[in-house]
Parts: C-alpha cells; sequence; structure tokens
C-alpha cells in the first residue's frame, strides 16, 4: 500500500461512501486498518517499512532484536506480528512513539507485553496518560493502560546504539503535536519523521495537544536540513521518499501558510478564506485523501 493507510481511506477501503459518511473519521481509519493487509517493503541497512496500520511504521532488525518506530493500530496487531516475524524472529526490544496518536501508538500495550520498552517524548507520554477529545476525529481518547505506558521519556535530542547501528532521536517541540519525534539510522542512511511530514498529503495539525502551522513549518525545515542527497525518508502518512520530497513538503506549508494569513489579515472570517481557496495551487497533489483544502485551510486559518 505504497499511498499509505490515511491516503487510501478515501478510495480503497472497501468501505461504500453511505457507511463512511455514517461514521467518524476515527472508525473510518479503525476499519480500514481492520481490511487493510500490513506490507514490509525492505529499505536498507536492515529496516524495513511496514504500512497498513495507520501511520508508517518501521522496524530494524539486529542481532540484539528489533527495534519499532511507531507500532499502528492495535486491531492490526495479528497482522504486524506475522510481517515482523518474515522479517526476523528476534524478539522486540524498544519501539519508538513518534508521538501520540492512536494510529501510531495504539500499538503499545501488546509491544509491551512483547518485551518492549516504550520510548516516546514527555509530551507524548502526558498525553496518553490523559482524557483527550479530537473533534476533527469525532473521538474522546482515555488514558491508555499500564502497559501502554512509555518507560522511557525524551526531552532533547537522544542516541541509541542498538545491533550495530545508531538510532538518533530528535524532538520537534511544537510541531504536529507538542511531542513529536524523528528517528534517524545513521548508518543506514533512513530517516523516519513521524507525522512532521506527510507525502503526498495535508496534514493534520493537533492544535488540542500543542500543535501549530509554525511549529510544522520548523519542523519541515529540520528535516531538510537532516536529510542527504542519499536519505531515505519515510513520512508519517504516504510514500517513501527523500529530501526533494521534503524541500516540496515545505515550500507548499510556506506558502498556505502566507496565503491564509494575507486573508486574514485583510479581516476575512474562516468561510470567506475558505471560500477563497488559499490552497487552490497545491490541491491536486495535496488535497485528495483524508485531510480536505477545506479541513487544511481552517487548521493554518487557526494558527496565524
Amino acid at each position: 500500500m505504497q499511498a499509505g493507510l490515511l491516503g487510501a481511506v478515501i478510495g480503497s477501503s472497501g468501505l461504500g461512501t453511505a457507511a463512511m459518511a455514517q461514521q467518524t473519521p476515527y472508525a473510518t481509519i479503525n476499519a480500514a486498518a481492520e481490511a487493510s493487509p500490513v506490507t514490509v517493503q525492505p529499505l536498507r541497512g536492515n529496516v524495513s517499512l511496514l504500512q497498513g496500520s495507520g501511520g508508517n511504521m518501521a522496524a530494524f532488525a539486529g542481532a540484539e532484536g528489533m527495534f519499532l518506530v511507531d507500532d499502528g493500530i492495535s486491531l492490526s496487531k495479528d497482522k504486524i506480528e506475522v510481517a515482523l516475524r518474515g522479517i526476523s524472529p528476534a524478539p522486540i526490544r524498544y519501539a519508538v512513539n513518534t508521538h501520540w496518536h492512536w494510529d501510531h501508538a495504539d500499538g503499545n500495550e501488546w509491544t509491551h507485553r512483547a518485551g518492549a520498552v516504550l520510548i516516546a517524548h514527555a509530551n507524548t507520554a502526558r498525553h496518553l496518560d490523559q482524557t483527550i477529545r479530537v473533534e476533527e476525529w469525532g473521538h474522546t481518547f482515555t488514558p491508555v493502560s499500564q502497559d501502554a505506558r512509555i518507560a522511557q521519556l525524551v526531552r532533547g535530542e537522544k542516541s541509541m546504539q542498538f545491533g550495530g547501528e545508531t538510532i538518533r532521536l530528535r524532538p520537534y517541540v511544537p510541531s504536529h503535536t507538542d511531542g513529536d519525534l524523528s528517528a534517524y539510522f545513521t548508518k543506514a542512511d533512513v530517516l523516519l519523521t513521524g507525522d512532521t511530514w506527510w507525502n503526498g498529503l495535508y496534514p493534520f495539525i493537533d492544535y488540542v495537544a500543542g500543535g501549530s502551522i509554525d511549529g510544522m513549518i520548523r519542523a519541515a525545515e529540520a528535516n531538510v536540513a537532516m536529510a542527504g542527497s542519499g536519505t531515505i525518508v519515510v513520512p508519517g502518512h504516504g510514500p517513501v521518499g527523500g529530501r526533494k520530497g521534503l524541500v516540496e513538503y515545505r515550500n507548499m506549508l510556506v506558502a498556505i501558510r502566507a496565503n491564509v494569513a494575507a486573508l486574514k489579515k485583510q479581516g476575512k472570517t474562516l468561510e470567506e478564506t475558505i471560500a477563497a481557496r488559499p490552497t487552490a495551487d497545491f490541491d491536486d497533489k495535496w488535497g485528495k485523501a483524508i485531510i480536505s483544502p477545506a479541513l487544511f485551510t481552517t487548521l493554518v486559518f487557526r494558527g496565524v
């Protein structure tokens, strides 16, 4: 599923339009994850991409075991386990959450029970322990179980040695949320951005959990600076790309922010700003998935 699960929810989930209209986005994404296969794409240096359970996941297989970046939606547990066994029979030793959203961290409970030490930014750990309503998804998230709680907190840049690889964790505060991390496998030259990059999709910005459009732009700039010409870059949603895609994404965010800010400065209401179509130049590429042009305009308007 090269487009990633969120990018395929509208067109490829197998759900009829009428059925989808009766469901919240949260329920629609869960139903798509339940129906979707979990596919594996080897990348480089024993790092593999897993797609089909919410956001993109990655697994590094070393002599010491498996190191996961995100663990998907728990409905996909059995399919993820089969996919991981196809990569290596080694046990899961670590699982990093790039942020708190369930499509990236809902598998925490089962991965911990399988032996993984859970790692995330301190703000992510705090959100997982809270009751949070996300109106755009039509869902209220309740505190996670004891087994799903974070064991190792990240507050600044952190470097880990595992299986002959060096993994650098970098916080982006704020960005998509106030607790985003990237994970860079230095020897493999593979960068996992989490939801600080959505490749070919307008991104969601979680203002309830401290996210902001300006933080998204700063994170995009940081990702561009981190990636080299040969770096394999895995977005939170969408297909694998590289530095060129990061630059295109950064430029899109900057341009739409400027368009929306100019309209708001003129005194336009949200409804008038949406009607002016400040995203029009980008909609053909970025506006065909779960975050519509109108919703993305709304999210940007809130932050300028």
